[in-house]
């Protein structure tokens, strides 16, 4: 855990706070949903847009600024380039690792966490008619329990898919430790870590994970529409996916219809024509948590979501949190009756929240203040009819 700090960041929050225009009249406690509009996002979309109202077109330039997104996203996770892939979701991106792999043999089965986002457990499930099974870790309460990852992997498991962070709750999965799990039967590893990049120091290589993907409409400050995944180097040539397109190509530009040659490194999962706007927001929002330390976000974030908990717990909310005190994101989920109702009525008193199923998730970020938190937490009390 984040060790405890005094209540202000390392960084300047009010010029944090100062480029952010939705601070003005609103609190944005959605970052796990959609974060706000940075002043530094509007820029680099006005660029392409006046790039391409004057231009017309300009595809070195719009291709050198998607090679600058990928470029930011590696050294977010400590990666280089050549181990980054562009695609336009994180549904995109595990569909590629999933069509490229090969369960027609002894190693058949994919071990899903109950922690992924939909999308990604659909993927691996649409996988049964190519000869995948599909085995489920089952959560124990808010968390789940390492030594169910042990029961479930074995010497027919093909992969092991476990999401960084729970979009439920924000509790965090111990990437380490599943992959060396994992390892030992020789099976691969794929995290989600959308729920949780922007908000921890993360370093891909290290972490034991062999493919990581997120997206940057979230924490990253970014918008929807773009995503990238890093594949361990060295693995990429061993996926050959049905899910390509012509980036995917030694050399694009070729234009010949009749050959499936790969490009170098994770390219090979690149698709179709980039997410081009989009890659020019992705690389702002990146880039900007990088220059404020994601150390110091981290730490920030830390005291923020402590801050939430007690909160709630002071004016008798439900927290759905693991008992312990174990590592989460910022995002802190709430039980309650009707969550689609509950995200409505705080909207109208200012406070931007994202419902998920029976919770509504209060997630703050770095430009957060713990006044934003304590009128977040007195809102939600209010219409929960508590505290």
């Amino acid at each position: 855990m984040v060790p405890r700090m005094t209540p202000n960041p390392a960084y300047d929050l009010s010029s944090v706070r100062r480029q952010i225009p939705q601070l003005a009249n609103q609190i944005p406690m959605n970052a796990c949903s959609q974060s706000p509009q940075s002043d530094r996002a509007r820029r680099a979309a006005d660029a392409y847009l006046d790039s391409w109202r004057t231009e017309g077109m300009d595809w070195e330039a719009w291709l050198t600024e998607v090679e600058a997104a990928r470029a930011s996203f590696a050294r977010l996770i400590g990666g280089v380039p050549e181990d980054v892939a562009v695609a336009g979701s994180v549904s995109q991106a595990t569909a590629s690792v999933a069509t490229g792999l090969d369960f027609s043999g002894r190693r058949h089965r994919i071990v899903v966490s109950a922690a992924e986002f939909p999308t990604v457990s659909q993927v691996w499930l649409a996988q049964n008619r190519l000869g995948a099974e599909v085995r489920r870790v089952e959560a124990d309460g808010e968390s789940i329990p390492l030594d169910r990852y042990a029961e479930a992997i074995d010497q027919s498991t093909l992969l092991v898919s476990a999401a960084r962070a729970w979009f439920r709750n924000g509790w965090k999965q111990d990437t380490q430790a599943i992959a060396q799990l994992a390892h030992r039967h020789d099976a691969l590893l794929f995290v989600d870590a959308y729920q949780a990049l922007g908000t921890e120091s993360f370093d891909a290589p290290s972490s034991g994970a062999d493919f990581v993907a997120s997206g940057n409409l979230k924490f990253l400050m970014g918008i929807p529409g773009i995503a990238f995944l890093w594949v361990r180097p060295g693995l990429a040539p061993l996926l050959h996916p049905a899910v390509t397109g012509w980036f995917g190509r030694k050399d694009p530009f070729a234009f010949d219809p009749e050959r499936l040659d790969w490009a170098d490194g994770a390219r090979r999962l690149d698709l179709g024509t980039p997410p081009i706007l989009e890659a020019y927001v992705a690389r702002a929002g990146m880039d900007w948590l990088q220059e404020i330390g994601l150390s110091d976000v981290q730490a920030w974030t830390g005291e923020l979501r402590r801050r939430l908990v007690e909160g709630g717990t002071e004016r008798g909310l439900s927290v759905l949190a693991p008992e312990g005190g174990s590592d989460a994101t910022p995002t802190t989920a709430f039980a309650v009756q009707d969550a689609h109702a509950v995200e409505q009525a705080l909207r109208t008193r200012g406070v931007i929240a994202s419902a998920r199923g029976p919770a509504i998730r209060l997630a703050p970020h770095f430009y957060s203040t713990l006044d934003d938190v304590d009128q977040a937490i007195e809102a939600l009390a209010e219409v929960a009819g508590r505290g």
